[in-house]
């Protein structure tokens, strides 16, 4: 039983508190309905008035209190406003002459129920005084414990009774003495807890109304009302009376425990009972009512300073609660899943929230750190959460009692903060606990069986404060509810990061489409361009061929120029590219082996894309018509190519070449001289200049300086050295007699089945696909092999393992960039890049004859 126990509640329906038929014998009542008394009212009501005849039903106020009274209590009955509300009047005589009382006024039904004492007028000026001290003190701490034992120490100096304890009750209803002030030979009940029985519902909610309790001496007998019934059958409610006896069980177990005198005042935060002030007396006491009007109001006012305390505890938690969002947003700002960022989570948490392990299941992924179910065992319990509110945490010290199939994983943690993510489908975010052994000490066995005495079935009373210490197991540490308020704080958090990177995750794919929208049509206008620009070449190059053979060739050359263009700009995702690199590449389709015959002069520089493809075919005209009939058309003359920068960042390319035949001007001007003479000024606005000397051509070409900009420091390699690899490996000795050529594309595979073919190659075997080209060589292996990487939506890995395996040698060829890295690792002998022609071939041949 609780210190200041209302009933057993074996009895509590049967015998409601709050319509108990007896007074205190300190005091008396009378209902009255207007001026006129009715049925009720205490039998010593004449003896405590003086009023020198028996009272009867009937009997007007005013053939007993005086005129003066009278009107103090009409003016007083006025006041009453609000819910359950009590008037006091304090000093008042009731008679003429007569002795002072202390008068309590409240509504009671139809009735107004009046309630006299006598007035303490030694006692009365003393107590406000006082109290304003004790406030004082206590509005100095700021911790619940501190300000609940300094409230325990005050309020027994105040009332002085021989202990008096803050009781407070726990979530589960339990309750428990969480500060003691006694005198020094009483025995401590400080840490005893109390099962919710003690405390029948109806008893806590009598609490709430009328918040003052008091016994003067358990061992008297209560004044009768009379009658016990009005006449319309009824009892007189007696839930707000300051005089209303008890239980005569209450009175049992006090007088049991040796307890001869009680008071209980409620302690009511924002509404709800939060504990009491339980006050023990080991003699019989009598408090007067303006006393226990101060005590009353100090325990309103120390509840107002106890919601502050716990309000300012709160904003110290909801700081904490803003700084763990901030920390969360902040480390959680790289897009990352919550999954993915479990550990950064858990380390957050962890320094508010103690825990053990923790869990994150987010779009059907499961990840766990520390103390935590399998992916399995957490997965069983799904059903269940997923019945309860998707608008709020749930913590429990012992889940298996709420969801059995916790049971399965007991032995790693027993208690959870459910924290929910999501609506549908459902997510969530656990944090877990180990079971945490531990002792609780009751006050009774709160198991203890029903036993029967004098006043019907209820616990035996002095055994039931005898301490009981219960080994509690299959729990963990209570969840505070300041760390369910985190909790809950933290949902918020979580569902803002997802929400967050929900948001990023729809931009991004809004980006990516947009990108890829703006992909598309930039590639498609690339494609229609270099289209139109080879039927340009092709339409324009017919003029100067004088057969097909010639034509293939300038044709092919020119292409040949563009991709090798395209292959420097797009390497680097289309952005300037070396200048250096396409004259050594350009120069190495004409002289392999013998590119020291083309020099560079000056530093290299970028160029950006517009102007590389243009620079690229003019290059590709000037070397092409100096292999032809210029310096590089025997073996002595060479050409040297000066890079510089005026003072306006222009770029001047400097063409000369000495040591080759004589020269002459060309008696028609083609479409070579024309992309020579007037490319770069139509396209790039700037200017070309070449002149037809004896000695060798010169020419000046000046690129605007909007296209060019600085480039590395040249390494002194030569073009054979930057160039991308075609050295052979591997050496056949000969022309292969037998070449298969795996390509997907049909006109390709024939144009290059027809150049091999020319070039000598006896057999040349196609085929379009791995399967085909797998086919082709179990049945009839080649010498050699021609592969194209990217079939499609295959590769020609399988191929080039088969061809590895048998030794037969290959060649990669793509039109996607570099394939430096595949070479090795398929063993393959070189690399062509697409276009290739005739040329090509004819150059990949010839180093394997020479082997």
């Amino acid at each position: 039983m609780t210190p200041q126990a209302e009933v057993d509640l074996t009895n509590c329906d049967r015998e409601p508190i709050h319509l108990l038929g007896g007074i205190q014998p300190f005091g008396a009542l009378v209902a009255v309905n207007g001026d006129w008394i009715v049925s009720h009212h205490s039998a010593n009501f004449d003896e405590m008035l003086g009023a020198g005849s028996a009272i009867s039903t009937g009997v007007q106020l005013a053939q007993i209190l005086s005129s003066e009274a009278l009107g103090r209590l009409r003016t007083a009955l006025a006041r009453l406003r609000g819910t359950d509300p009590v008037e006091r009047i304090f000093g008042m005589p009731m008679t003429g002459g007569g002795p002072l009382f202390d008068v309590a006024l409240h509504v009671s039904g139809s009735n107004t129920v009046i309630e006299f004492e006598p007035h303490d007028a030694v006692g009365f000026t003393s107590h406000v005084g006082t109290l304003r001290a004790i406030m004082t003190d206590l509005e100095d701490r700021s911790e619940v414990q501190g300000l609940v034992d300094e409230a325990a120490r005050h309020m027994q100096r105040l009332l002085g009774f021989d202990r008096v304890m803050v009781y407070k009750f726990h979530e589960d209803l339990s309750g428990e003495v969480i500060a003691e002030a006694r005198e020094s030979h009483l025995e401590a009940f400080h840490g005893l807890r109390y099962p919710k029985t003690d405390i029948p519902a109806q008893a806590r909610a009598l609490y709430i109304r009328n918040p003052f309790r008091i016994i003067s001496d358990v061992n008297c007998e209560p004044v009768p009302l009379i009658p016990q019934l009005s006449i319309e059958g009824r009892p007189l409610d007696l839930s707000l009376s300051t005089l209303r006896a008890v239980s005569p069980i209450h009175l049992e177990y006090l007088r049991n425990m040796g307890v001869e005198a009680s008071l209980s005042i409620s302690i009511i935060v924002r509404g709800k009972l939060w504990g009491l002030f339980a006050c023990h007396h080991y003699s019989p006491r009598t408090l007067p009512y303006s006393l226990r009007t101060v005590a009353e109001l100090f325990s309103q006012l120390f509840s107002l300073l106890l919601d502050r305390v716990l309000t300012d505890i709160g904003s110290q938690l909801s700081a904490k609660g803003r700084e763990l969002h901030d920390r969360l947003m902040a480390r959680l700002a790289g897009g990352v899943s919550l999954v993915e960022s479990l550990p950064t989570l858990d380390g957050v948490i962890g320094e508010v929230i103690p825990h053990d392990g923790s869990s994150a299941y987010i779009d059907g992924i499961y990840r766990t750190r520390g103390a935590a179910p399998s992916e399995e065992q957490f997965k069983a319990l799904i059903p269940a959460l997923n019945s309860g509110s998707t608008s709020r945490t749930f913590a429990s010290n012992e889940l298996a009692s709420r969801i059995p199939a916790a049971q399965n994983f007991s032995h790693k943690v027993v208690g959870a903060m459910v924290i929910p993510v999501s609506r549908r489908p459902r997510d969530y975010f656990v944090l877990w606990r180990k079971e945490l052994q531990k002792s609780v000490i009751w006050a009774g066995n709160p198991e203890k069986p029903v036993e029967y005495g004098p006043n019907g079935a209820r616990l035996t009373p002095r055994k039931s404060f005898e301490a009981w210490q219960q080994s509690v197991t299959g729990q963990s540490a209570e969840w505070t509810t300041e760390e369910c308020q985190i909790a809950e704080s933290l949902r918020v958090t979580l569902l803002e990061v997802i929400l967050r990177l929900t948001d990023e995750a729809v931009q991004a794919r809004a980006r990516a489409q947009e990108q890829q929208e703006l992909l598309i049509a930039e590639l498609n206008h690339r494609v229609r361009n270099i289209l139109n620009l080879i039927r340009s070449l092709i339409s324009q190059s017919r003029h100067e061929a004088t057969d097909i053979a010639s034509f293939s060739e300038l044709i092919g050359g020119r292409i040949s120029a563009l991709a090798t263009a395209h292959d420097h700009i797009t390497r680097d995702h289309w952005t300037p590219s070396s200048l250096a690199e396409l004259i050594e590449s350009e120069a190495h389709a004409y002289l392999a082996g013998k590119e020291d015959r083309v020099t560079i002069e000056g530093d290299d520089v970028l160029v950006a894309p517009e102007a590389y493809t243009v620079l690229a075919l003019v290059l590709h005209e000037m070397m092409t018509n100096s292999v032809k009939y210029g310096a590089l058309c025997d073996s002595s003359g060479s050409v040297t190519l000066t890079l510089s920068q005026d003072d306006h960042k222009d770029l001047c390319i400097e063409w000369r070449e000495r040591g080759g035949p004589p020269v002459r001007a060309p008696e028609r001007r083609g479409f070579g001289s024309t992309i020579i003479e007037r490319s770069i000024p139509y396209e790039l606005k700037g200017d070309a200049q070449i002149r037809y000397k004896l000695s060798g051509v010169e020419a000046e070409f000046m690129i605007p300086g909007r296209y060019v900009q600085p480039g590395k420091p040249r390494t002194g390699k030569t073009a054979e050295e930057s160039r991308v690899p075609h050295t052979m490996e591997r050496s056949a000795g000969s022309i292969p007699g037998h070449v298969l050529v795996v390509e997907d594309n049909m006109i390709i595979a024939m144009d290059t089945e027809d150049s091999l073919r020319s070039l000598g190659v006896g057999t040349v075997t196609t085929a379009g696909s791995v399967a085909s080209a797998l086919e082709s060589i179990s049945k009839d292996p080649p010498e050699f092999a021609v592969l194209d990487y990217n079939l499609g939506n295959e590769s020609s890995d399988a191929v080039a393992a088969k061809l590895k395996t048998i030794g037969v040698p290959f060649v990669l060829a793509t039109g996607y960039g570099e394939l430096a890295d595949k070479l090795e690792e398929h063993g393959a002998m070189g690399l062509l890049k697409k276009p290739y022609g005739k040329a090509e071939l004819s150059e990949l041949l010839e180093k394997i004859a020479r082997g």
